[in-house]
């Protein structure tokens, strides 16, 4: 019996120095990140050199290569911006462009997309920055089948950045890589 009452003695003494120490000593989560100013750096003009595939998950190894500019520009203060992307190449002219949202209660970004030759927005892909790296993702249809979608951010540096989206129709095991962008800031 005095083993168990020196045993709850201990136990609520380690209590009572417990809950007296400062709440910064205390284990506490982490407070979540804010990424509401992941996309700053991108503030600005780029030249854009972009590589299509053709036909993705077809077994298609043909690409296409464009060249233009893009521009983003910041809305409410960086909780949003606008990209316009214009390039052209031999398979043609895309003028398309790109609404990012950050959600404060989730600290995520919605990437919306349109292109002028459809005037939709497309399916968001939703997804954050870590490390300097920004993964996005979505479900789609492509020709009846549901893939879904990855689009990365990377080699971020303050004159160029790495844009790179893949389709995945076997539930993300693989991943074929269909658009390639590399954009280097425009001086101004």
């Amino acid at each position: 019996m005095n083993k168990l009452r020196d045993f709850q003695t201990v136990l609520l003494a380690c209590s009572i120095i417990l809950l007296s120490l400062p709440t910064q000593l205390r284990a506490q989560p982490p407070a979540p990140r804010d990424g509401s100013h992941d996309f700053d750096f991108e503030i600005g003009k780029w030249k854009t050199h972009l590589r299509r595939l053709i036909k993705p998950l077809t077994g298609s190894t043909t690409w296409v290569e464009y060249e233009g500019t893009t521009v983003v520009s910041k809305v409410w203060n960086g909780k949003a911006n606008l990209v316009e992307l214009d390039v052209s190449g031999p398979a043609g002219h895309i003028e398309a462009l790109s609404l990012r949202l950050y959600n404060p209660e989730s600290h995520q970004w919605s990437l919306n997309f349109a292109n002028s030759a459809g005037g939709t927005m497309a399916i968001p892909t939703i997804g954050e920055f870590k490390n300097g790296r920004g993964e996005f993702y979505d479900q789609e249809t492509l020709s009846g089948r549901a893939i879904l979608v990855r689009f990365v951010i990377s080699d971020i540096t303050p004159n160029s950045c790495h844009f790179e989206q893949a389709f995945s129709d076997d539930g993300g095991k693989t991943w074929e890589v269909n658009w390639i962008a590399a954009d280097t800031r425009v001086k101004t």
